[in-house]
């Protein structure tokens, strides 16, 4: 798989894959059908695992060649060592967990460095539904209010602080928009943010 074809799958990915590097051993959290993974592979000779719990999901990573572990994310990662992995990928995946800190820790204990993406929901037009009366709907939350997966609501500021309290250092922050990086007030114009942390040294975890 290439790049213009990673894009047209989800622009996203096309950036984010620029922050892994080539021959990093990767840990893909909530990864959907491995597309991300595959291109990893084939691109940048890296290596790794997907995790997913999606039934119907599985078979689409099987057949583009994941190693793909059926497994609810809610309950850890008792399966990996500490230190496991160079990588550690969850893609907009966070917003859908009930116990966030829980994963980000276990995060922290498996993996050296970690990118995580979220719908960063300060975007503007999420905050003119808001000012409108509605929860917002838009191509990052495309659900309502009454039949959406997504438990938790974060913006760029509030991810920032909660990293630095389970362990994690905030080594870079975009928020994108249709995949593209936005620089003039991104909490405000940005759809997605992305963050790439590395794990404090003398972090301590509970």
């Amino acid at each position: 798989m290439n790049m213009p074809k990673l894009k047209n799958l989800r622009a996203d990915l096309a950036f984010i894959s620029s922050w892994v590097k080539d021959g990093a051993h990767v840990l893909d959290l909530g990864c959907d059908d491995g597309a991300m993974l595959e291109y990893l592979q084939k691109t940048k000779n890296c290596t790794g695992y997907g995790v997913e719990i999606d039934d119907l999901k599985i078979p689409g990573c099987v057949l583009r060649g994941i190693s793909v572990i059926q497994h609810n994310l809610e309950k850890g990662l008792p399966f990996f060592k500490d230190n496991s992995f160079d990588t550690v990928l969850c893609l907009s995946a966070l917003q859908m967990m009930q116990h966030v800190e829980g994963l980000l820790r276990e995060m922290a204990r498996v993996g050296n460095e970690a990118i995580v993406s979220f719908p960063n929901f300060a975007y503007w037009p999420h905050r003119f539904s808001l000012l409108g009366g509605k929860m917002p709907v838009s191509l990052e939350l495309p659900y309502e209010w009454y039949d959406t997966p997504n438990l938790r609501c974060a913006t760029l500021k509030d991810f920032e602080n909660l990293a630095d309290l389970v362990g994690w250092k905030v080594a870079d922050c975009v928020a994108l928009h249709d995949g593209k990086p936005v620089t003039f007030m991104p909490n405000w114009r940005g759809s997605l943010a992305v963050f790439r942390l590395q794990k404090k040294i003398n972090s301590k975890r509970t």
